[in-house]
Formats: C-alpha cells, sequence, structure tokens
C-alpha cells in the first residue's frame, strides 16, 4: 500500500464502497470527493495500475463497462491502512480533549 499514490488508495475506498463499482460510478464519487472533474486519462490508468499489482480484479459487465472488486490482498492492506490511520487519530482527539 506504500507504493500507491494517494489518488489510488482513494480508487480503492470507493471500489469498496460501492455495491457495483464501475468506471463511471468510480468516476463520479470521485468527482464528488474532490470538488472537480476527474479526466478518463487519469482514471483509468490508475484503476489498470491496481489490477497489475494485484489490488483489484478487472471484469465485464458487458461490452461497454468494466467492473472491479477488491482483491482479499486489499482488503487485508485497507483494513492494515485504517488501523494506522486510527492510531494517530486517536491520539489526536486524546490530546484535544485533554487540553
Amino acid at each position: 500500500m506504500e507504493d500507491l499514490t494517494g489518488f489510488q488508495r482513494d480508487c480503492l475506498y470507493v471500489v469498496a464502497g460501492l455495491d457495483e463499482p464501475h468506471g463511471l460510478g468510480i468516476k463520479d464519487q470521485l468527482e464528488a470527493y474532490y470538488g472537480r472533474e476527474i479526466h478518463a486519462g487519469r482514471l483509468y490508468p490508475n484503476l489498470d495500475e491496481l489490477v497489475e499489482k494485484g489490488l483489484i480484479n478487472k471484469g465485464q459487465a458487458d461490452r461497454r463497462t468494466n467492473v472491479y472488486e477488491l482483491t482479499a490482498r486489499s482488503r487485508r492492506e485497507l483494513e492494515a491502512r485504517r488501523e494506522w490511520e486510527d492510531q494517530y487519530i486517536d491520539a489526536a482527539q486524546k490530546a484535544t480533549s485533554a487540553g
């Protein structure tokens, strides 16, 4: 996970959170989060790189629509990332409430 860009991590989070993750749905969610347009030339190469790294699987819903799903490895890595983030968020919250 440490070799991913923030955008690639965000792609994983979106794939994890959608019922049927497909390219346009992922794009829509990222655009809502970032507050700006995400171009296909940015999205799809990053999704392909995540496939190459074994973090998502890519299939076809039909001739025009690719669907994506997390691999077991990416689920483990997202959980580990969440635990790592939580330790710092928890510490910050304790410091704020103590002060």
